[in-house]
């Protein structure tokens, strides 16, 4: 269903009817995160293969992107990684993140609005410190349906998939130990900067340090009290009501329902509709403020049919594309015209 306009706008470009969009004279830097070491099933490595196999950079430059394709990073997998305490894989997942946030701020300082195709959602340590090192001033909306905010001290698993912001708030410096591979990493948010969508699956210390710290939260259950505008409403006002800043939204597709992205690793049940998911990209993107995103935690492995898999792989394309001016309400490019009949060229498109 979601690809259907897609179709018919190819078949009207074929066929000359359909003009050019000209959306925006902006641009947007990929990058490719092919990386699984932040959890234990590995698979997730092939999320930006996918996300590029269901159609990403067509659908942007129909919309008017500038495209600036920084292929995918080379990741170095550290021999002999031994566990901090029980953290999995501390070196080879803070080498990772330091190469990501020096592509992140590479593509921001280019110029672009950066977009990180994952792997899984550890990456969130080095987008949105890449994003930190040219904006200083971020705020980050984390759509989820987790919190991904344990300590290494408070983590159950040890996956580094489940910590990633602990990492990255000022607040939780003193709780921090000092993990192998993340010497690099500066704290560069605040508790204030940050709003969550969608979590239903919050550990006891995630929730803890939440209220401890006053972080601001729209759980599913706060999706059905509210309503999906209402939620984006408070989310907006609360980061950039009073102050226009760059916006990082840190969107892992688990946040969506399972029946609907069934090929992802922590799936559960409960999560936002496909209407939900697509509002709060549009909202985003209504600001103009949106200067950084990641799409994280597609695993074409854990699909069990193509079907699975490209339904996942279109929800991601989806999201990415509402975030960046894809409308439900048609096309907006420029029409300058009606065309009248010409008895001499005269095109039927015939579906």
């Amino acid at each position: 269903m979601a690809l259907q306009p897609r179709i018919l706008h190819l078949v009207g470009k074929q066929l000359g009817v359909f003009p050019k969009q000209k959306r925006s004279l902006h641009s947007v830097g990929i990058i490719g995160a092919p990386f699984s070491y932040g959890q234990k099933r590995r698979g997730v490595e092939g999320g930006p293969q996918a996300i590029r196999d269901a159609g990403l950079t067509d659908r942007l430059a129909f919309l008017g992107w500038k495209l600036h394709d920084y292929g995918d990073l080379n990741f170095t997998i550290v021999s002999k990684d031994t566990p901090y305490k029980n953290v999995h894989h501390p070196r080879t997942v803070g080498l990772a993140n330091q190469s990501l946030s020096e592509a992140v701020s590479q593509a921001l300082g280019d110029g672009h609005i950066s977009l990180m195709l994952g792997g899984d959602h550890s990456l969130g340590i080095g987008s949105i410190h890449g994003h930190a090192q040219q904006h200083p001033d971020l705020c980050v909306i984390w759509v989820d349906a987790h919190c991904d905010l344990n300590t290494p001290l408070t983590s159950t698993s040890g996956n580094l998939h489940g910590q990633p912001l602990s990492f990255l708030l000022k607040e939780l410096q003193d709780k921090m130990p000092s993990i192998p591979g993340f010497s690099w990493v500066t704290p560069c948010i605040s508790t204030k900067d940050l709003v969550y969508i969608g979590v239903r699956d919050i550990d006891p210390a995630e929730y803890y340090i939440m209220k401890t710290f006053g972080i601001q939260y729209f759980s599913m259950k706060e999706v059905d009290q509210l309503g999906i505008q209402k939620v984006m409403e408070k989310t907006l006002d609360y980061l950039i009501g009073k102050r226009k800043r760059s916006v990082h939204m840190s969107f892992d597709v688990d946040a969506i329902d399972p029946s609907l992205a069934p090929a992802t690793g922590t799936p559960v049940i409960g999560g936002l509709t496909y209407r939900e998911g697509m509002y709060v990209a549009e909202e985003v993107y209504k600001t103009g403020m949106l200067s950084a995103m990641d799409l994280v935690e597609v695993n074409p492995k854990l699909a069990t049919t193509e079907e699975e898999l490209h339904a996942t792989a279109n929800i991601a394309v989806d999201t990415i594309s509402f975030s960046l001016g894809q409308t439900r309400e048609g096309s907006h490019g420029e029409y300058h015209e009606i065309p009248t009949p010409d008895s001499t060229s005269e095109q039927t498109i015939r579906l």
